[in-house]
């Protein structure tokens, strides 16, 4: 179990080799030649490896009642039309502040001074209420409060002002919703979009991609599963949600892509749309990579938390960087 871990996480190391399988821990693979029961053979087999797409969405979806198979093609095919019209689907979330692109674009120039810097932040009130909040927060830990943007560029440095400035803009795109469905997954799949963040940011480096591009990906890589919870709210009514693994597989896909559509729309780094596109697939760019490794070990995270069948042997099987960064996941949580 550990070397198909260790690929699956790793993904593949040469162009044209497939994808190692990810088998659901509901049935065994078609086809698959029968096995005697383990009480025949006097053994215990082992459980299947760990589904994450799946179990993520098992444990997104709770005690959601089933909205049983017709609703299934409907919300698939309105996801679809929101993929070819990411201005539609824009609109389901709150847009990132507009001064976000400006300043992410200035955070990369090194020559940018903090005055500068602590001006274009100031152009949004509620942005800059934020980041006062969050920095005089106990997870930062500042010797005194710290009243002003230039106050909080002292104690962050430059690179952590604009990982700050990035989590502050998402949060009210994934957490303030409407529907009652999207509200109820909604603190879930922020706190896999932060430990998403963190795990592709620290996995980012050790294979030479940008660090804070791949902690953006990982902050805007749930904003389409976001809006697909929306949809599902609009289609198949308060409450309801298909359930069936192929819809699970099939939804997250689409929202995926959506991301990196309304990623684009919204002028974020091209790499950073990319990489989102790009997460999981063959022979792909370093940051896509990390995006990729960030997204698995956070949603393994959350499911070994809520102590999902399997999702300890999982956690068992990592090693090397992997497991590394899993363990820095655990102590961010506290």
């Amino acid at each position: 179990m550990k070397n198909w871990f260790a690929r699956w996480f790793g993904g593949p190391s040469r162009p044209g080799q497939a994808a190692p399988p990810v088998l659901s821990v509901d049935a065994p693979a078609h086809g698959s030649p029968h096995v005697p029961a383990a009480a025949d053979q006097g053994v215990v087999n082992p459980p299947p490896p760990l589904d994450l797409d799946v179990a993520f969405y098992r444990w997104l979806s709770g005690d959601i009642v089933h909205a049983g198979e017709a609703p299934e093609q409907l919300i698939l095919d309105e996801l679809a039309r929101l993929v070819r019209q990411p201005e539609s689907a824009a609109g389901l979330v709150p847009r990132v502040p507009a001064v976000i692109p400006q300043l992410l674009r200035s955070l990369r120039d090194e020559g940018v001074s903090a005055a500068e810097l602590a001006r274009q932040v100031s152009q949004d009130v509620t942005l800059v209420a934020e980041v006062i909040r969050e920095v005089n927060s106990p997870y930062h830990r500042p010797t005194a409060p710290v009243r002003t943007i230039e106050g909080a560029l002292m104690l962050l440095g430059q690179n952590g002002l604009r990982m700050l400035l990035a989590r502050v803009a998402f949060r009210p795109v994934i957490s303030a919703q409407t529907g009652r469905l999207a509200r109820q997954v909604a603190p879930h799949i922020w706190s896999q979009s932060e430990l998403c963040a963190q795990a592709a940011g620290m996995a980012a480096p050790g294979l030479e991609a940008d660090p804070f591009e791949a902690y953006l990906a990982g902050l805007m890589q749930n904003v389409g599963l976001i809006v697909a919870f929306r949809l599902v709210d609009q289609v198949a009514g308060p409450g309801a949600l298909p359930r069936s693994d192929e819809f699970a597989q099939a939804l997250q896909d689409s929202a995926r892509t959506l991301s990196a559509r309304i990623a684009a729309l919204w002028e974020l780094p091209p790499p950073v749309s990319m990489a989102i596109l790009q997460a999981g697939q063959l022979d792909v760019p370093p940051l896509a990579q990390a995006l990729y490794q960030g997204d698995r070990l956070a949603r393994l995270r959350l499911l070994l938390d809520a102590g999902v069948d399997g999702a300890h042997e999982a956690a068992a099987a990592l090693t090397g960087e992997q497991a590394r960064i899993f363990d820095k996941l655990s102590k961010a949580e506290d």
